[in-house]
């Protein structure tokens, strides 16, 4: 699955069946805020959704941020990953 990052649009996106797939953002200073996980109803359950959050918690990382999960999905997300969690902001 082909994830972009639209920095213009502060978010993780993919395409799939035509339908737009995305994990929203925002950055203040050294947080970055996870907004919003959407994923069409009739495109859940493949995963989609948690690779979107995976590749918004990668760049967090790649570039020294914190996270602060504001979605319920990204939240519940990073509870089941634990090697996630020292990205938490504290």
């Amino acid at each position: 699955m082909d994830i972009r990052h639209d920095t213009a649009a502060s978010r993780f996106e993919t395409t799939v069946d035509g339908q737009l797939c995305v994990c929203q953002y925002r950055v203040f200073g050294k947080t970055m805020m996870l907004t919003h996980t959407g994923v069409p109803q009739a495109l859940r359950g493949r995963g989609i959704a948690a690779l979107l959050v995976q590749a918004a918690l990668d760049h967090a990382r790649a570039k020294g941020l914190k996270v602060r999960p504001d979605c319920s999905y990204a939240e519940v997300y990073m509870q089941r990953h634990p090697e996630t969690l020292d990205l938490l902001l504290a």
